[in-house]
């Protein structure tokens, strides 16, 4: 488990990137107060997920538009074809943890 930031410095409509203490690179998204974690490349093309567009419980990648579902970590629409892996979040005394999955995506 990760302590990433503190919850208002992530609100609703922005995402963090995180790459200290994880294997790879994961974005965390705070979706309208739910906060969501998935690995932070695009699986269609080297692009980071954190830099996409937010909306609602889905992110567009910056390059190519792919976009992925923040709850399943399954894309959504071309070019994309395989997920990227979600991780566990939870919130503790106004803290956002990070719980990394291991393996691969679902």
């Amino acid at each position: 488990m990760i302590t990433v930031c503190r919850i208002e410095d992530l609100p609703p409509g922005e995402s963090i990137r995180v790459t200290q203490g994880v294997p790879v690179p994961i974005a965390l998204f705070n979706a309208d107060g739910t906060v969501y974690a998935i690995d932070d490349t695009c699986t269609h093309q080297d692009a980071s997920l954190a830099d996409g567009w937010l909306e609602g419980c889905f992110v567009e990648c910056p390059l190519h538009e792919a976009s992925f579902d923040l709850r399943t970590g399954r894309p959504t629409c071309p070019p994309a074809k395989d997920p990227v892996r979600t991780h566990r979040v939870s919130l503790a005394d106004g803290y956002v943890l990070l719980h990394v999955t291991e393996g691969e995506p679902a």
